[in-house]
């Protein structure tokens, strides 16, 4: 063998393939129910699943574990857009005299109100059981359609194992995209003249590769059918991801420039689903997995399998495909359905490889030795950088790139950290330099090598598409702001495994921390620094809400974003499901997303997000300063209780002063209190129309520091200036 060829396979084993698990479903969420797989985007428990419509439950029945949703019992779901569940029979018996013994309509509308699923024309058939028997399918109100099966046929001869063309089966097609309808079943002669091996009729809607017809299911359908005696049979659902609201047309072009709501990941492509109902994902060629999730579509390893590998003598996987190759002194296409690889046996050049090698012997394998360790530099550096570029791409670099260049104008210079800046600043991410843990991710404390002292926010998920745009959409939105109430951001860091972002400190921890926290040295948290603050996160809002060309719709104010600095000012931070929003629009139609006991509660119901939910969050906080407690708290008995309901109630029956912080009674006026209290009211009013915006929310406050209580905090202002 030669030294080249030598040096070829040597290098092929330095670059060993790199291979990854699948995944379905998203990180932290399981994954089956029993023996059933639920793939994302539907899911088993909360934020597993793509928006309620997808969501189904595990729930134990004699036993054993069982996958439903609002549709019923499912049997399995398939990223190929479609599922099967369990649909019941519509029967007709009777007795030997020919009396009605039972008899059964059914009544099927559980899709009516969900647009995104259907009943699936090319995998069922409408099917009949009986030799008396008429059965009538109807569909309401989506589709007014009337089709069935009429047989009659007495003679027992006739009948045929595997036929369902007439005699004592019958199959006719459904129409496409319907989804409720009803079964009803009758008899000629009440099954008298058959009775002695067909007593009743059936008819259903089936998966027709599930259903064979045989005859003695003429005499005992319930016993030939379902071991549990349940008279159902599988039933098959197309699904689809349904087109936003916005959507003009319904096509795939136009549901791709909308990335937030795109479903589809990375290397998949879109379809208009089977159902036309919406549209699906497939993994594009030569790939594999979940293309609903971010990075679900891997690389299918053609050459991982020697009873599959397509080459003859080299495979080399490639992103999507592959490359068959041949070593020195062949030729050909190296694939085992092609060429292969042929020698060349006459060739005079490859005799004269074969010689120069042989003679050059030790010097030649020195030089395959240390061209061999450079070579393996060379491509290990590559691949470092490789990687980089991978995480700057996964982590939303391009993301970020095209945001910049569309908004230009509003985007100020960010600076862009690395990862050894980072390592140094926090001690190689000490255990001891944490600040604080949440949802998004973990805070660390850290010194730039210019002397800043720094937050530096590292996102929780490694996989997790939903948290990294979140972190790119806190950095576009931050990268817009100038407020002395609105947290700083200095930049980022994209080229690692999870992104971070880079935030001035901010000593005095959150508001949430300074309210309720009663261990260690309580902070005498007086009436005039609730008030201020108060204030301070109104004009932060105003200033977010119409101070800019952009308008920025906060979504999740709450005392644990609103830090505080040394001097106790108030900082709103934490932009991660923060929008912006075109001045022509109104409000955002998303999932709803936020903080339970301060999101708005129209909000909720209509997924339609207005500047008035962030009013109504800020109700919340002024509550919280006004009582000093908690948005959901305990009584007495351990039972939660909403703080909201409870103010409105002392409100409505002039019990105010009962749930007010005895600190805040003893401070401040009684005038203040009331009339505070009466704009918290006003803020937490259930139609968000009568709401208050955040301008006239602050000008209210304005008006009331323009008294005496002013004077008292403009000269502790001072006092903490000096």
């Amino acid at each position: 063998m030669s030294l080249l060829l030598v040096l070829y396979l040597l290098l092929l084993h330095l670059c060993p393939a790199i291979t990854s698990a699948l995944s379905m479903v998203k990180p932290g969420c399981r994954d089956r129910c029993g023996n059933v797989t639920v793939p994302y985007p539907f899911g088993l428990g909360d934020n597993c699943y793509r928006e309620p419509r997808y969501q189904v439950f595990c729930y134990n029945t004699n036993g054993l574990p069982k996958l439903f949703n609002y549709v019923g019992e499912l049997l399995d779901i398939s990223v190929r857009g479609q599922l099967r569940t369990l649909s019941l029979v519509t029967t007709d018996c009777y007795d030997s005299r020919g009396k009605s013994i039972y008899d059964s309509v059914l009544l099927f509308n559980s899709l009516t109100s969900n647009s995104i699923f259907s009943i699936s024309e090319t995998e069922n058939k409408f099917t009949a059981i009986g030799c008396d028997t008429k059965a009538e399918l109807t569909g309401f109100p989506s589709q007014q359609f009337i089709s069935g099966c009429r047989m009659l046929n007495t003679n027992k001869k006739d009948l045929m194992n595997g036929s369902c063309t007439g005699f004592g089966c019958c199959q006719t097609s459904i129409p496409k995209g319907f989804y409720d309808f009803t079964i009803s079943v009758s008899s000629y002669y009440n099954h008298t003249m058959v009775y002695d091996y067909n007593p009743c009729s059936y008819a259903f809607i089936v998966d027709h590769n599930w259903y064979n017809f045989s005859i003695s299911h003429l005499f005992n359908f319930t016993t030939n059918f379902d071991e549990t005696g349940a008279l159902k049979v599988p039933l098959v659902v197309d699904w689809a991801i349904d087109w936003p609201k916005e959507s003009k047309n319904g096509s795939c072009e136009e549901v791709k420039k909308d990335l937030e709501t795109y479903a589809c990941g990375k290397n998949s492509v879109c379809r208009i689903s089977k159902n036309d109902l919406g549209y699906s994902c497939d993994c594009s060629q030569g790939y594999h997995g979940n293309p609903y999730l971010p990075y679900g579509c891997q690389d299918i390893n053609e050459c991982a399998d020697p009873n599959t590998n397509p080459c003859s003598w080299t495979c080399t996987n490639l992103p999507g495909s592959y490359s068959c190759s041949c070593p020195l002194g062949y030729h050909g296409d190296g694939k085992k359905s092609g060429s292969g690889c042929i020698p060349y046996t006459k060739h005079p050049s490859f005799t004269r490889v074969i010689v120069v090698s042989s003679v050059l012997g030790g010097v030649g394998l020195a030089f395959l030795f240390f061209g061999s360790l450079w070579l393996h530099k060379v491509l290990k550096k590559k691949r470092k950088n490789k990687l980089k570029q991978e995480f700057f791409e996964r982590n939303g670099g391009l993301l970020l790139k095209r945001q910049i260049s569309s908004e230009q104008g509003d985007i100020k210079a960010t600076e862009i950290f690395t990862d050894d800046d980072l390592r140094k600043a926090t001690d190689n991410y000490n255990e001891n330099r944490i600040l604080g843990q949440g949802g998004q991710g973990t805070v660390y404390k850290g010194m730039l090598s210019d002397g800043r002292i720094v937050a530096i926010k590292k996102s929780k998920g490694v996989h997790d598409q939903g948290r990294i745009d979140k972190f790119i959409n806190e950095l576009i939105i931050l990268s817009q702001t100038n407020h002395m109430n609105v947290v700083k951001l200095f930049g980022c860091c994209l080229e690692t495994e999870v992104p971070l972002l880079v935030y001035e400190f901010i000593s005095n921890g959150t508001l949430f921390s300074l309210l309720h926290d009663k261990s260690g040295d309580a902070f005498s948290f007086t009436w005039d620094h609730r008030f201020r603050i108060a204030k301070e996160v109104a004009e932060a809002l105003v200033y977010l809400h119409s101070a800019i060309s952009t308008p920025i719709y906060h979504r999740d104010i709450k005392s644990t974003n609103i830090l505080l600095d040394d001097r106790y000012r108030a900082k709103v931070a934490d932009f991660g499901i923060s929008r912006s929003v075109p001045i022509d629009k109104s409000h955002l139609t998303t999932s709803v997303e936020g903080t339970f006991g301060y999101f708005d509660p129209e909000y909720y119901q209509s997924s339609q997000f207005t500047d008035k939910s962030d009013v109504y969050s800020f109700g919340v906080v002024l509550v919280e300063l006004l009582t000093g407690e908690k948005p959901i708290y305990s009584t007495t008995s351990e039972e939660k209780r909403s703080l909201v309901s409870l103010f409105i109630c002392s409100m409505e029956e002039d019990r105010l002063f009962e749930v007010l912080d005895a600190q805040v009674v003893e401070e401040a006026k009684y005038e203040e209190l009331k009339a505070i209290a009466v704009l918290a009211n006003r803020c937490l009013n259930m139609n968000g129309k009568k709401r208050p915006t955040m301008k006239e929310v602050a000008t209210e406050l304005e008006r009331l520091r323009a008294s005496p209580l002013e004077n008292l905090l403009v000269q502790e202002i001072k006092q903490d200036e000096d």
